[in-house]
């Protein structure tokens, strides 16, 4: 018998349209390590809130999603949707904590990992952080492009060049979202073998530059407050004034259309 949480294959649920694989982090961590002893790549997305607010509303970005292998919620209010739809997911998968059961995991099988993007040295100072917990981990590589680097062509095939030469079985991209999932999307392709993995800040986390909220706070899903405490100048209007008003929508949402007993428009 299946475990709860572990099917990547069948087992999803649909908020407002997006297809959220239910699985736990060791879940999709166990599909990720099983597909490279297969020999298959493939590509891990983490939606929070503003990924779910920005696929409302921008069709490219809701048609990557569609393309990612894997799509775990990484948010608690998307959690609380798929319980108010009724149709719970078992688990939240945070980025900011895959990327250490990845790299766990990685190590116990003697896979490489390389660290692309991030604040300027945190790729540096994670890729050290990580080799100190996991020893048996292999950095394959990392590289903090200029800022601006994807509107060059010249820059960007030098990065791509970078990770293609390296042969990493897993790449972790911090460069925010959306621009990690454009460019993930565009480089994956000359590398048909390697797990994909868009970070955001997580490794300025690693590298302990920016400081992760305690995990009471993140049980609460408060975990929000704590990054606008920290960066208020740039997170207030994404958290206030687009966040919670699309949080609100998504929930009800969510109850209208359990209590309905179908999906609601947007695929609920």
């Amino acid at each position: 018998m299946t475990e709860p949480g572990t099917n990547a294959e069948t087992d999803h649920v649909i908020l407002r349209g997006v297809r959220l694989n239910a699985l736990t982090e060791k879940g999709c961590v166990d599909h990720v390590m099983s597909a490279l002893s297969a020999g298959r790549g493939g590509w891990v997305i983490t939606p929070n809130l503003d990924h779910m607010r920005r696929a409302d509303s921008d069709d490219a970005f809701r048609g990557m999603l569609g393309e990612a292998d894997l799509v775990v919620a990484d948010g608690m209010p998307l959690i609380w949707a798929s319980w108010l739809a009724g149709t719970p997911l078992p688990q939240r998968v945070a980025g900011s904590s895959l990327v250490w059961s990845l790299a766990a995991s990685a190590a116990k099988q003697g896979r490489s990992l390389y660290l692309l993007g991030g604040d300027p040295g945190a790729a540096d100072k994670a890729a050290d952080v990580l080799n100190k917990r996991y020893p048996d981990l292999r950095i394959a590589g990392t590289d903090c492009p200029a800022v601006g680097f994807d509107q060059d062509p010249k820059k960007m095939a030098d990065v791509t060049q970078k990770v293609l030469a390296a042969r990493p079985d897993i790449v972790y991209v911090g460069l925010g979202s959306p621009k990690q999932e454009r460019l993930i999307r565009s480089i994956r392709g000359g590398s048909p073998h390697v797990w994909w993995l868009g970070v955001g800040i997580s490794l300025s986390f690693i590298a302990g530059d920016v400081r992760r909220a305690p995990r009471w706070v993140q049980k609460l899903g408060l975990e929000w407050l704590h990054r606008l405490l920290q960066e208020p100048g740039r997170l207030a209007k994404r958290y206030l004034v687009h966040g919670l008003p699309f949080a609100v929508r998504l929930l009800l949402g969510a109850f209208v259309s359990r209590l309905s007993g179908k999906q609601d428009a947007h695929g609920t």
